[in-house]
């Protein structure tokens, strides 16, 4: 087997057309004739092309079988039927048969021409028989060749399945190892020469390849300093080269007559002796320090004087009365901060213990002390106050308590005045609502709702005499039956003209018509927000007109309490809060189609109020911690509030539109601009507790805020049409005459919608009017 893969290895590197062979090989012994006989043969009768894909992975030699077989076995080796010698024979028919002599017809045409094609190749160019192309070699990877000769035969790869252990015997038995590469486009080994070895060591150590290229050879200037005979360029000179410049004329005059004038001093030699600063002398005022406005000059210690002397005059000398008095007094407090002595020469002085400090320190108070005048700045402090208007020259508002409406025997939450202000609603926790004429006090009406009123609103539509009231899970819908009996009975027409549908809706909230005992005490809808659970778990929503009592066996009700119901200003449309989680808290319901929806898919907080804007189609949503303003006909989000405050508990927008406040739990009542920004425009802290209710004034600049402190604080706050010019908020009026009771103060307030009064609601039991 060694000689075999010695003639495989000389058939691949030993016979390169018009290469020179490196070292003569040794001569074939009759074995290896005779395998090479055979492999010729074997080609000429198209056996290599016999050969299948799976036989030439299996005797590719890119397997490392861990066995030397081909070794061990020299039987098998003679008889060639072993699979381990087949990589061996396949090798040495791709070198053989270039000794063989086989014919092709390349050749002979080369031949019968009487030249070698290929003799004038240089070493340096790719090995010719390898006609790979541009291929890359990583696709025979997988292959036992590693391309084609000229004739279109595959070169196979030379046999690797030595371990590490062969490697290492060869490297130690092979005095060449060191210079041996493995060809890339043949697999075989090659030996570098000694030039070779040369050229990759300069390569390495960062030289030149070329030997004879010199990097440091002299360079030759192209410019010499030497005068030339030739000039560079012959262009003749120009003609303004022989004239006078008018320029540089005028810059010499302007030299002479600056140093006529004295502006331009000669250089004069600098003195060498260096300037010092002497911190103890005084100070010329005419110096350059002292030129300077902000200089203040070094404080100068006092001249000693006869105390300090080594030998005073005896009125200065202290008695021992006098030395205790000095010895028990302060630091501070002492005339002198030493005691007199007398010498009997100036020999005779000791030295002075902390003199060395007392100069340090002194010069530390020179050296570091800030050399600058402060500039005190007089300025009287009621300039500091922003120049705010007269309250007189701001009316008319509300200055005192003209009425107060009693008959309410528990705290009253809410309150609503009629569009033309004639008339009052209020609603109480004793479970009933009272409507009263404004003029006078009296209560015309009371109507008993069976629970608690949290919110009640007077339908702004002047044609419609309506009052919503939310009582517990439920907006009752109830005509007063006051003012204009017209309208009132308009009222009633517009309700009983609806026709319901024969498929009704399903519908978040549920219609139902009131009976005749509730119509007699004015009630004419009920629309419930109640939740209806099965047994099984399932809900069923109160729908259509059909809302009965169901059995207390079969369904169970969960109440929604209503919190707050509001009207749009074309009277169609409530706004109904509920005190639920999920995206129900918020429903609008239609009255004349007596349709309800919720036109939110998801909750951003718990919704603590909401408000119609007055023009545009927009609804402000107030959770704990800002507010929303949706756009009801794009169905989208337009712009996010931050009040900055912890948690908000009222809400009003200005009839124009462009201005919203916020009242919050910790007593700060916020002022938005919605052309500004997001931020608050003004945020005021005039009460002392939470704020319960904010309202703005129809016609009036006038907006107020009720308290737990049992306080109603009124506003002026002037909107002006130019939009560089900023709202004008200024506090006019603080009005009180609610009592405290159970921590709560004022609870709701509202303004007369065509005079500029305001109406409280207290925790009291009393409705008032400031006028």
């Amino acid at each position: 087997m060694a000689g075999a893969r010695g003639a495989g290895r000389a058939a691949a590197t030993g016979t390169r057309p018009g290469k020179r062979p490196s070292e003569p090989e040794p001569e074939l012994e009759p074995e290896e004739t005779a395998l090479v006989s055979a492999s010729a043969a074997s080609l000429l009768d198209g056996s290599d092309s016999g050969l299948s894909e799976s036989e030439e992975s299996v005797f590719s030699g890119l397997q490392d079988s861990g066995s030397d077989s081909s070794e061990d076995d020299p039987a098998e080796g003679e008889d060639g039927a072993s699979g381990d010698d087949s990589p061996s024979r396949m090798e040495e028919t791709s070198g053989q048969q270039v000794q063989a002599g086989i014919p092709s017809p390349r050749t002979e045409v080369a031949r019968a021409k009487g030249y070698e094609e290929y003799a004038e190749d240089s070493s340096d160019e790719e090995d010719i028989r390898n006609t790979v192309g541009n291929v890359p070699l990583e696709w025979y990877e997988d292959f036992p060749h590693v391309g084609y000769d000229l004739d279109g035969r595959r070169i196979y790869k030379p046999l690797r399945t030595r371990d590490e252990l062969d490697q290492f015997l060869d490297k130690m038995d092979n005095p060449d190892y060191w210079r041996t590469v493995q060809d890339r486009t043949t697999g075989h080994d090659v030996r570098l020469t000694d030039e070779q070895v040369a050229l990759v060591r300069r390569l390495q150590s960062g030289q030149f390849g070329d030997v004879s290229f010199d990097p440091y050879e002299p360079a030759v200037d192209f410019f010499s300093g030497d005068p030339m005979v030739h000039p560079v360029t012959n262009r003749p000179a120009d003609k303004r080269s022989f004239i006078p410049s008018l320029v540089e004329k005028e810059k010499v005059s302007r030299m002479v007559h600056a140093i006529k004038m004295g502006w331009i001093q000669p250089r004069r030699p600098q003195d060498p002796t260096p300037s010092f600063y002497d911190l103890w002398a005084q100070e010329d005022p005419d110096a350059v320090l002292g030129r300077h406005k902000m200089h203040v000059p070094a404080p100068k210690l006092a001249l000693p004087g006869h105390a300090e002397s080594y030998n005073p005059p005896p009125e200065y000398l202290l008695s021992e009365d006098e030395r205790l008095a000095w010895e028990q007094q302060e630091p501070g407090e002492r005339r002198l901060n030493f005691l007199p002595h007398r010498f009997p020469s100036l020999r005779a002085v000791p030295a002075y213990g902390r003199f060395i400090q007392e100069r340090f320190e002194r010069c530390l108070d020179l050296y570091l002390c800030p050399r600058q005048r402060k500039m005190r700045v007089n300025v009287d402090p009621e300039d500091l106050i922003p120049k705010l208007p007269r309250p007189r020259d701001l009316q008319p508002f509300p200055t005192c308590q003209a009425l107060v409406y009693r008959g309410h025997g528990d705290l009253v939450r809410c309150l609503s005045v009629s569009p033309e202000g004639q008339w009052l609603a209020s609603g109480s926790d004793d479970g009933s609502v009272r409507l009263w004429e404004v003029a006078t006090a009296r209560c015309m009406r009371t109507v008993p709702v069976g629970g608690v009123v949290r919110s009640i609103a007077w339908n702004p539509h002047p044609t419609l005499c309506l009052v919503a009231v939310a009582v517990e899970d439920s907006v009752l819908l109830l005509n007063p039956a006051l003012g204009d009996r017209l309208v009132v009975g308009g009222t009633d027409q517009l309700l009983s003209t609806f026709v319901p549908p024969q498929e009704p809706a399903v519908q978040p909230a549920g219609w139902l018509e009131a009976s005749e005992e509730e119509r007699q005490r004015g009630l004419r809808l009920r629309v419930s927000h109640g939740k209806v659970r099965g047994l099984r778990g399932q809900d069923v929503r109160g729908g259509g007109s059909g809302g009965g009592r169901g059995t207390q066996l079969s369904q169970r009700r969960f109440l929604q309490p209503v919190t707050q119901v509001t009207w749009h200003g074309r009277g169609d449309y409530m706004a109904v809060v509920l005190a639920t989680a999920g995206h129900t808290q918020v429903l609008i319901h239609q009255l004349s189609r007596r349709r309800s929806q919720s036109p939110f898919r998801r909750s951003h907080g718990q919704v603590q109020r909401v408000a119609f804007h007055p023009v545009r189609p927009f609804l402000l949503v107030a959770s704990q911690r800002g507010v929303r303003l949706y756009h009801l006909l794009r169905q989208e989000l337009t712009k996010k509030l931050r009040p900055n405050c912890k948690w908000v508990s009222s809400l009003a927008v200005h009839p124009a539109g462009d201005n919203v406040i916020c009242g919050s739990y910790d007593s700060k009542l916020v002022w938005f601009d919605l052309d500004l920004s997001s931020e608050p425009y003004r945020v005021l802290r005039h009460h002392k507790k939470a704020l319960r209710a904010v309202a703005f004034h129809a016609r009036y600049p006038l907006f107020a805020s009720g308290s737990d402190d049992g306080s109603i604080i009124v506003c002026h706050g002037m909107v002006y049409n130019d939009l560089l010019q900023n709202p004008l908020l200024v506090p006019v009026k603080v009005l009180r005459g609610h009592t405290l009771t159970r921590d709560l103060g004022v609870l709701d307030v509202a303004f007369h919608p065509t005079q500029p009064w305001v109406f409280s609601s207290g925790a009291d039991g009393t409705v008032r009017l400031f006028t």
